[in-house]
């Protein structure tokens, strides 16, 4: 069955045709709540409720663009929500950004992906939202402080400090690292 026939008998309510596009798209979909989430079951959470959006959704997608591209919007904005509604932001003094901008993280080789999104799920919410957002979703600091109703100044400083927490925990874990497995 094509993709395009699928979305269309989930258009219909069809539930075996909700099942397979269920298990076609919840693994790719759960690696995109892992990144946000605080933990695994936090992740299936927002997976969940996601394919409920998805699916009362799906008669909004009108095959102008990727399904995949859709549905991740769908995830991503959904976490977006629940951040804003469980999160207080602390406001930072916009000069203090400068000096936190200069901070780049560079990841070695051979760091294993596993490790890589241990340490980010160990950030503090807001800091691994914003990383999160701008590093693998490509948001702007404006995107990002339009999103989360906070400043850029607020977003660049997050990330800023996202990646120092990074840097020192790749620092202080160097030749504990094992390179990823190729399958």
């Amino acid at each position: 069955m094509s993709l395009e026939q699928l979305i269309n008998d989930c258009k219909k309510n069809n539930i075996k045709a909700q099942e397979q596009l269920y298990k076609h798209y919840a693994p790719k979909l759960f690696s995109v709540c892992l990144k946000y989430a605080h933990d695994y079951n936090e992740a299936q959470d927002y997976l969940q409720e996601s394919f409920i959006t998805i699916f009362q959704k799906i008669d909004q997608f009108e095959f102008k663009g990727s399904f995949d591209g859709w549905a991740k919007k769908i995830v991503v904005n959904h976490i977006l929500q629940q951040f804003r509604k469980n999160n207080k932001w602390v406001l930072i003094d916009e000069n203090l950004v400068e000096e936190y901008e200069e901070i780049e993280l560079e990841i070695e080789e051979n760091i294993s992906m596993d490790f890589l999104m241990k340490i980010i799920q160990e950030l503090p919410e807001r800091y691994r939202m914003v990383f999160n957002l701008y590093v693998f979703e490509n948001y702007s600091h404006n995107e990002i402080a339009s999103a989360l109703g906070i400043t850029s100044g607020t977003s660049k400083s997050n990330l800023a400090r996202a990646r120092m927490i990074l840097k020192e925990k790749i620092e202080n874990n160097k030749g504990n690292f094992r390179l990823s497995s190729v399958k």
